[in-house]
């Protein structure tokens, strides 16, 4: 009995029309085959010269791009005391830096490196999240708030500091709640949490207030001192720093109202490997108790962690 044979038609290769070639000809499978691998090649030399350079650190993967150049790229805000900020000698200093640093000794113990040098680049919040995005940094230290929205584009730490939404203002002012803010002037900085959730709790307490834009807690606090504006908003830890170090100290009260949630991670690169590594740090910072010396560090005149920061830090106290 004569066996059927099934042909298989395949496509024309790269670069001819279909009807180029003749359904009746017999085709040189191993020609075709060759022309396709030969174009498929061609295509991804193509696109590895056009592809942005920190596609090819993605593709390397980020612990691997530690690795090759022994150096960690970090991320710093100059001023937003006391998480991360320019000390007297201009080097980054605060919170979030510190810990930073000790993920990055962490990391250089991982990888077996017996040196990593730790490469410091300014951000501010305009330019931290495209930062990371596009590579110029590894890991953003500063104070942000992991959002859903964010988790889009960058990938976050576990948690490594719980705040809310306040404001400061003059204590002969009487602003204490959200519904004293009406006709007031308020500074704040655009693009951050703080500006939505502030927009978001007066609409619901049904007043209008004057929303003054600024560039940094320095300026915004600055206003309410020169009596520019009444308010100042910011997250609660950030607005303490700011009346802590001021002459007047006593001039100057925080809000009985806290308006949001402000759960502070740390921002990294997309990368499942470099996420694991950072956050097997931070619980062991919080399994071994450290980290209540680096909060003693920053915040001991504030007396201790309140109960919810203390439950964060067990909570993610992940074993091994």
């Amino acid at each position: 009995m004569r066996r059927s044979r099934v042909r298989i038609l395949y496509p024309a290769p790269f670069g001819f029309p279909r009807h180029a070639v003749r359904p009746a000809a017999k085709i040189n499978r191993s020609t075709i085959k060759g022309e396709r691998v030969k174009n498929l090649i061609a295509a991804f030399t193509l696109a590895c010269l056009c592809t942005p350079s920190a596609f090819a650190a993605e593709a390397l993967g980020v612990l691997k791009q530690i690795k090759a150049t022994k150096t960690i790229t970090l991320g710093y805000s100059e001023a937003a005391v006391p998480f991360s900020f320019i000390s007297n000698d201009n080097r980054p200093q605060g919170y979030s830096v510190d810990l930073c640093k000790r993920i990055a000794e962490g990391i250089q113990q991982q990888l077996g490196l017996p040196d990593l040098d730790v490469k410091w680049v300014k951000v501010d919040v305009n330019s931290r999240i495209p930062a990371t995005i596009n590579g110029t940094i590894d890991l953003e230290c500063g104070p942000t708030t992991h959002t859903l929205t964010r988790e889009e584009q960058v990938d976050f730490s576990n948690m490594i500091f719980v705040d809310g939404g306040s404001y400061i203002s003059k204590v002969r002012a009487k602003l204490a709640t959200v519904k004293d803010l009406a006709g007031r002037k308020i500074t704040v900085i655009p693009g951050t949490t703080t500006e939505k959730v502030l927009k978001a709790a007066l609409d619901q307490a049904q007043i209008t207030a004057d929303i003054i834009p600024v560039k940094t807690h320095a300026e915004g606090y600055g206003a309410v001192r020169e009596d520019r504006a009444d308010a100042y908003a910011s997250d609660r830890m950030i607005l303490i720093a700011l009346a802590l170090n001021a002459i007047d100290a006593p001039s100057y009260r925080l809000s009985d109202d806290m308006f949001s949630y402000e759960p502070y991670a740390l921002m990294l690169r997309r990368d499942a490997d470099f996420r694991l590594a950072v956050n097997r740090e931070l619980a062991r910072l919080y399994r071994s108790g450290d980290i209540m010396n680096l909060y003693a560090r920053w915040y001991g005149p504030l007396g201790e962690p309140s109960t919810l920061l203390k439950a964060m830090y067990f909570l993610n106290a992940l074993p091994e």
